[in-house]
């Protein structure tokens, strides 16, 4: 059975899969390289862009609802269950921050405060609360845009080439020490003005304005301001060397090249290609499940690299396969059965804030028909329609309503 669904675009929805595993591979390898074969955070910047211009034919009060919602449910599972790993460990707030920081786990205004190290590392490395909590700047800055957006898409249709390049040139000034930031607001609006033209390129892309310049244009633009970008990096580079991840300004010029040409030569594909057909099923599924892969993927990571240690206890594995248990590549591989067994214990939590039926693994597309039951409320957050959910299929993956 394919794996499209009436709407979507199957070559877009292929880039969010390879960007969700290419965050997996970076964390994975730390390899500075994987910032320049695939720049993963502007592809899904600029991917979440052009839903956001497209949901927004509709009143702009409800589309921040409805996205919000989608934000937040997977956020809350995934934040309860850290913190109640945290105050299991003793950890208080108190003693690194406030109380009231420990909101921000639930409202990604801003960072959330969590321990360096906690524990004796004697099984876990204690600096996993680092690995948990880092990876929600992707999810505060997405929440800014998302509430920035419908500002943004106004201007962007009175002034489409200006409010474009704002972003990029805020970079600039940032890069250059022209505009002093407080320190609260220092990441923040970094990361706004690294990613910001990627996520309003989204709306070039949605709004047709990027498929009216040339197609040439764009190939021989895209690539010298990708160039641009290295440019940039080899004289600003630090202990990470070629990681764009530490060069802002570097990040943002090779993110928004890489983009524009990936969506200029976008194709619209219904069904992937012949070729790719294999892969359909985990096309749908990473994008089905892409907040719940993204927000876990680095705390299972550690859970891997835990897994890994218990391999070198066996003398016959370490002495038979000394150079495959000190791989990266080890870890690569078994974070993903870890993250198979999250999807299936929470991910379905993606589905209830979407206002679908909850599934346990969708490989294949929702069937159309009526979503969850429509009884009265019990939260006001939810939609209606999934107030009282149906139960999960018991049947398995792919099969049964929803």
């Amino acid at each position: 059975m394919s794996g499209s669904e009436p709407g979507r675009d199957r070559y877009l929805d292929l880039l969010r899969a390879t960007a969700l595993v290419r965050v997996v591979a970076y964390h994975t390898f730390a390899g500075a390289v994987f910032s320049l074969v695939f720049p993963a955070m502007g592809v899904m910047f600029a991917l979440a862009g052009a839903l956001m211009a497209r949901s927004l034919r509709r009143p702009a009060a409800a589309v921040l609802r409805s996205r919000a919602r989608r934000v937040l449910v997977p956020l809350w599972v995934y934040a309860a269950t850290v913190l109640v790993l945290l105050v299991g460990q003793g950890w208080s707030p108190g003693a690194g921050g406030s109380w009231a920081q420990v909101l921000l786990w639930f409202l990604p205004v801003g960072d959330p405060v969590f321990p360096e190290s906690i524990g004796t590392g004697a099984v876990v490395d204690p600096t996993w609360p680092v690995q948990a909590g880092e990876i929600l700047w992707y999810v505060r800055t997405y929440f800014w845009f998302m509430l920035l957006s419908p500002v943004l898409l106004r201007a962007f249709r009175s002034r489409p080439w200006p409010v474009l390049l704002a972003p990029l040139a805020l970079s600039g000034l940032l890069a250059l020490g022209l505009v002093p930031l407080p320190s609260w607001a220092g990441a923040p609006v970094t990361d706004v003005a690294t990613y910001g033209s990627c996520w309003i390129l989204g709306f070039a892309h949605q709004g047709g304005l990027l498929r009216r310049v040339p197609r040439g244009a764009v190939l021989a633009a895209g690539p010298a301001v990708m160039g641009l970008g290295l440019w940039w990096a080899a004289g600003h580079r630090g202990e990470t060397g070629w990681d764009l991840n530490g060069i802002p300004l570097a990040q943002a010029l090779w993110s928004f090249g890489f983009c524009a040409v990936l969506l200029r030569i976008s194709p619209v594909w219904q069904e992937l290609p012949r070729p790719l057909r294999f892969l359909d099923g985990a096309v749908t599924l990473l994008n089905s499940r892409a907040m719940t892969v993204y927000l876990w993927h680095n705390l299972l990571l550690v859970g891997a690299v835990v897994l890994v240690d218990v391999l070198w206890r066996s003398d016959v594995l370490a002495t038979a396969v000394p150079e495959l248990l000190a791989s990266p590549w080890l870890t690569f591989v078994l974070v993903w059965p870890l993250l198979a067994v999250v999807v299936l214990a929470v991910g379905w939590a993606e589905d209830l804030a979407a206002g679908r039926r909850p599934r346990r693994w969708p490989v294949r597309p929702a069937p159309a028909g009526p979503r969850a039951t429509d009884l009265p409320g019990r939260s006001w957050f939810y939609p209606r329609s999934v107030r009282e959910a149906a139960p999960l299929s018991p049947r398995g993956p792919g099969s049964g309503p929803g």
